[in-house]
């Protein structure tokens, strides 16, 4: 069934416009809300927040939502995705809420929600809500006496910033390691500098003076030059590079190369299966990660466990086969022994780890296999469906066709942004870089 408000990661969309304004902000809270009052208790939710100028527009709104229906609001303020997510289980919240459009510009916001567990919401429950939003509740409102109140949390970054810090070994310093660490104005940009400089590291922020305006900016896990040369000036051991919300991250070596999620996922995998602590003999990834990650983790006697594209759907599938390392190319790493989403701090924390412990540089620990050539091109759409098209069909299956079994096409829409995004990879880069521009060709000329 076609959804009206939800995506593939909550709701998002240009700020002041359809779906993102006052308005439906209002209505996802009263729905939202209503959705998850169980029991006679005092129902409770926690929202919080990125560094984006109307933050200060949907918070209120979900806010009035929300206590018109009864529940009291915990305000948070700007911090990363995981922590919402951390503070919903912590607090015995009924449900969270980030405001954030992840590495989308400022332009952009969206409303992720999280159940009592700290997990996102299934399509089934968003479902549920999306009728609510679109029913008369004027008379599910509260009375007078049962509104709900709004308070700030206290003490929420530096409970977030403890949980970080526990994910590591407890005599685990930092001491030595030069960090170099990119917050892209973002949710992070206090808790990131304050976990690594407490865990002992020398810490060198960029990113960290947001103004409303410049979240993911030239800067952060989308936009990797100012982390790579800051790297280079300071000679750092590791440059960290989070995007706005911080629940994804991309590290750079101490050569000024980059570490991509799949990378990532290789070193916890093997590090995980070294101590004893992989719940199953593999891990799940979207298929989106490199070949070159399946093949690595099949010489390691590992399995991949592919998805579809988005980290609700890792998670599902960690969750149903019993996985605790998962993840996307992108730089969303779950490790659900610690977080129900992915959280790039903590994921970061767990390489440094590997490489305080092994005394090895980064560019040893995180280069655990050569990617096979992988070319992705987005095309933009004005509308309409261009995949279901008889052309667009052809070229792609003329495309799989010629790759064969060396290689994979991957085509399909964005969840987020008005895009169809085109992925080939292969042994033979000439041949992928060929048969994804016939199909772009393909596409463009359906639009």
């Amino acid at each position: 069934m076609a959804r009206t408000y939800f995506g593939t990661d909550g709701i998002r969309g240009t700020a002041n416009r359809f779906p993102i304004t006052p308005e439906i902000a209002l209505k996802v809270g009263m729905a939202a809300g209503l959705a998850f009052r169980r029991g006679k208790h005092r129902h409770r939710v926690v929202i919080g927040k990125d560094t984006r100028l109307s933050g200060y527009m949907i918070e209120p709104a979900l806010t009035a939502g929300f206590t018109a229906v009864g529940v009291d609001v915990f305000l948070t303020g700007p911090v990363p995705t995981p922590a919402v997510a951390m503070l919903t289980r912590s607090l015995r919240a009924d449900l969270g809420v980030m405001i954030s459009a992840s590495h989308n510009p400022f332009a952009d916001n969206g409303i992720k929600l999280f159940g009592p567990d700290g997990y996102k919401l299934s399509d089934e429950v968003e479902a549920e809500i999306e009728a609510l939003i679109e029913s008369d509740l004027s008379g599910r409102l509260a009375g007078a006496q049962e509104l709900g109140r709004t308070k700030r949390v206290d003490g929420d970054r530096a409970r977030y910033v403890e949980f970080a810090k526990r994910t590591l070994p407890r005599h685990l310093s930092l001491d030595g390691l030069r960090v170099v660490v990119d917050c892209a104005n973002g949710a992070a940009y206090r808790v990131a500098p304050e976990a690594l400089w407490e865990l002992g590291a020398d810490v060198v922020t960029l990113g960290v003076d947001p103004n409303g305006f410049n979240i993911n900016k030239d800067c952060g896990s989308t936009s990797l030059d100012a982390v790579v040369a800051k790297v280079h000036e300071v000679r750092a051991d590791i440059g960290i590079a989070l995007d706005g919300d911080a629940d994804r991250v991309i590290l750079i070596d101490e050569k000024g190369q980059i570490v991509d999620g799949d990378q990532l996922m290789a070193v916890v995998a093997h590090s995980f299966a070294e101590d004893g602590r992989l719940s199953r003999p593999g891990i799940v990834a979207t298929i989106m990660s490199n070949l070159g990650l399946e093949r690595y983790l099949a010489g390691q006697g590992l399995s991949l466990v592919r998805t579809k594209v988005g980290d609700r759907y890792v998670v599902e599938e960690m969750r149903a086969g019993g996985y605790n390392v998962g993840g996307e190319q992108s730089g969303h790493i779950v490790l659900s022994d610690y977080s129900t989403t992915g959280d790039g701090l903590v994921a970061a924390l767990q390489v440094l780890s590997v490489v305080k412990r092994s005394g090895r540089p980064v560019s040893e620990i995180c280069h655990r296999f050569d990617p096979v050539p992988q070319i992705l091109r987005n095309v933009r759409t004005a509308g309409g469906k261009p995949l279901e098209l008889d052309t667009v069909r052809a070229a792609i299956s003329a495309a799989t066709e010629r790759l064969g079994a060396a290689g994979r096409v991957i085509v399909r829409p964005s969840g987020t942004e008005p895009l169809i995004r085109v992925m080939g990879e292969g042994d033979n880069e000439r041949l992928v870089s060929e048969v994804v521009d016939d199909i772009i060709t393909a596409i463009k000329a359906a639009a």
